[in-house]
């Protein structure tokens, strides 16, 4: 039985609601499922530059190279296997002492790693397009720098 407004049929309303709702219900979805995505990376990326920060002053073979490799790959191996965040390689790692090389060491100086330049890149259909992400920053004392005290 059609149900009718004015002699005319309502046939295909539900359809139509339907796609009304369905658009506005997967659009959510899509953006909750990128916003985790965002919170992961934004995580990712922090926890990167405390992870080069951390190697830099606990090691002393920790040249500048072996901190930006740990910091992408988390061993110093790098360009071996795939980066820890995608899209993250070692340009985007910056890395600076603040004593000398030779003279970084137990309490002589800080090392601060930076992650900088990296865009998020968005997966959503027929939307995408990249956030570029903030800086983050991890700057720590020089440990121990891999001298064993007595």
């Amino acid at each position: 039985m059609r149900s009718t407004i004015s002699g005319k049929t309502e046939r295909g309303a539900t359809l139509v609601e339907f796609a009304i709702g369905a658009t506005v219900f997967f659009t959510v979805m899509f953006a909750i499922v990128e916003f985790g995505r965002m919170l992961y990376v934004h995580n990712a990326l922090s926890d990167a530059a405390r992870r080069g920060a951390r190697y830099a002053v606990v090691n002393t073979e920790a040249n500048k190279e072996n901190v930006k490799k740990m910091a992408v790959y988390g061993n110093t191996n790098g360009g071996t296997q795939q980066p820890l965040v995608d899209h993250l390689t070692t340009d985007n790692v910056a890395v600076t002492y603040s004593a000398a090389p030779n003279n970084f060491g137990v309490n002589k100086g800080t090392v601060t790693v930076q992650i900088q330049n990296y865009d998020f890149n968005f997966s959503i259909p027929l939307v995408g397009g990249k956030l570029r992400m903030p800086k983050y920053s991890t700057t720590l004392t020089g440990e121990n720098a891999g001298v064993v005290i007595p």
